[in-house]
């Protein structure tokens, strides 16, 4: 779920901001048992591509980050 709510906040920052602007993601240290994975999955540019790949998980994502 980590991954999920850091992937939600990414596509958002990265929808909202204009492209001059790096974005970077990641879990505080000691909020999460595996921080270290989860800020590992959050940092790598091909995983994270892929995903945006995924139908279903692009869908999962735009609810997240619907404005109600």
């Amino acid at each position: 779920m980590a991954t999920l709510i850091g992937l939600s906040i990414r596509v958002r920052l990265l929808r909202a901001l204009p492209s001059r602007f790096k974005v970077s993601v990641e879990v505080s240290e000691g909020s999460h048992v595996s921080e270290h994975a989860v800020n590992k999955q959050l940092a790598d540019k091909e995983r994270i591509a892929a995903a945006l790949e995924n139908k279903n998980l692009v869908q999962i994502i735009n609810q997240c980050i619907a404005v109600v």
